[in-house]
């Protein structure tokens, strides 16, 4: 009667190992890269010269006066998922409003990605470069500093709210 209910108390506890949750995350990972890639062909030299990209598919965020973002996503390394991440946000300030954007961060250097993963939380900050797409702008490698240890490539941007940045933004290991 005991290991019944003991059963049951654990069943309750699942932290989700058997639910789609990655299978779903990493197929949204392949939509975000075939869909930059189709749309900025120039961000394939990224990829090609990056140790790791971090892709986050859907970053919903939202504000009036304190505001906040959510997503998660996926590190790939070799062109391989090898962990999945969180990303959130909290934003005070005049905001209003709600939008939905994906971003990839390039790992340029095996110390920003071995940094990333070595970390309990990684905050984005000052070693970060941004190539936000804007409409009318092909967006390509060249334009970008080849010295930077992370790239961050913000697109896909629709709503209503000034502006999408992942400055601030911490991520952290989660297991979906």
């Amino acid at each position: 009667m005991i290991g019944l209910g003991s059963a049951g108390l654990l069943a309750a506890c699942d932290n989700s190992m058997r639910s789609n949750g990655a299978a779903t995350i990493d197929a949204r990972v392949d939509a975000t890269l075939n869909h930059l890639y189709s749309e900025y062909p120039g961000t394939t030299t990224l990829r090609d010269k990056s140790v790791g990209m971090l892709v986050m598919p859907l970053i919903t965020k939202a504000g009036f006066g304190v505001g906040g973002s959510y997503g998660r996503g996926a590190l790939r390394v070799g062109g391989v998922t090898v962990d999945y991440y969180s990303s959130t946000q909290a934003t005070f300030g005049l905001q209003i409003g709600a939008q939905q954007y994906a971003h990839v961060l390039f790992f340029m250097t095996n110390e920003a990605l071995a940094g990333f993963r070595n970390s309990p939380g990684w905050s984005a900050g000052a070693d970060l470069e941004y190539a936000i797409s804007n409409r009318g702008e092909n967006l390509t490698a060249e334009t970008l500093t080849s010295l930077s240890p992370v790239i961050a490539v913000v697109f896909g941007q629709a709503g209503l709210i000034a502006g999408a940045t992942v400055e601030g933004t911490k991520y952290s290991r989660i297991i979906p």
